[in-house]
């Protein structure tokens, strides 16, 4: 495996880069858990239904680096790879994905770099979720280090329908087959139908309370 060299970078060392980004999901998790809680307090309603987190493998990294034409270096990792620390938020309905939205945006640490509105415009393949990158600081000993994560929320439907989609390509190294490719949006389709009709049946039962 080609190793990640070091340069002048905010992060001197692997160890303590990943010890930046975990801390970070740390961070974004802790904040989500509050938000939850204190919606929960308020309205009576969780609109979290879970969270994952993930760091990237140093082999990915490495790999988005060469395929972005870049050397494989601590500097260009922290500069040119926003999806070392991720977290994903899975809902109930998809209005809770806006609301998430709202909630970690409005948060006066963090910081929005770029959104990416798959619910609004989804992918050709039928791919659905809101993506953003934020910044969170990180309070070490002697400095503070902002730190990017990606962000991704969406429905239990939608990232059911994603967790299929990422491992059939995975199983066709990419290659895949058209037929499928038509199952998969057309089961896409599907989801949103159904991901509406539960939003719809939802709010008819709150309107009875």
């Amino acid at each position: 495996m080609e190793r990640i060299t070091k340069t002048n970078s905010p992060a001197e060392s692997w160890t303590e880069v990943i010890l930046i980004y975990k801390s970070a999901l740390k961070e974004i998790g802790t904040k989500l858990e509050i938000l939850n809680d204190e919606f929960q307090l308020v309205h009576r309603y969780n609109p979290i239904e879970h969270i994952k987190s993930r760091i990237k493998s140093s082999e990915s990294i490495v790999k988005k680096l060469k395929k972005n034409g870049y050397e494989s270096t601590i500097e260009n990792m922290v500069e040119y790879v926003n999806d070392i620390a991720g977290i994903r938020v899975i809902c109930s309905f998809s209005s809770d994905i806006y609301r998430i939205a709202k909630m970690i945006s409005s948060q006066n640490d963090i910081k929005v770099l770029a959104i990416k509105d798959y619910i609004k415009n989804p992918k050709p393949s039928g791919y659905k979720s809101y993506h953003m990158l934020i910044t969170v600081p990180i309070y070490l000993s002697d400095r503070i280090v902002h730190a990017k994560v990606e962000v991704q929320i969406r429905t239990v439907a939608m990232d059911f329908w994603a967790s299929l989609e990422h491992k059939i390509n995975y199983k066709f190294e990419g290659n895949v087959p058209e037929y499928i490719k038509e199952e998969l949006v057309e089961c896409a389709n599907m989801i949103s139908v159904v991901d509406e009709k539960m939003l719809n049946l939802n709010e008819q039962i709150h309107d009875m309370n």
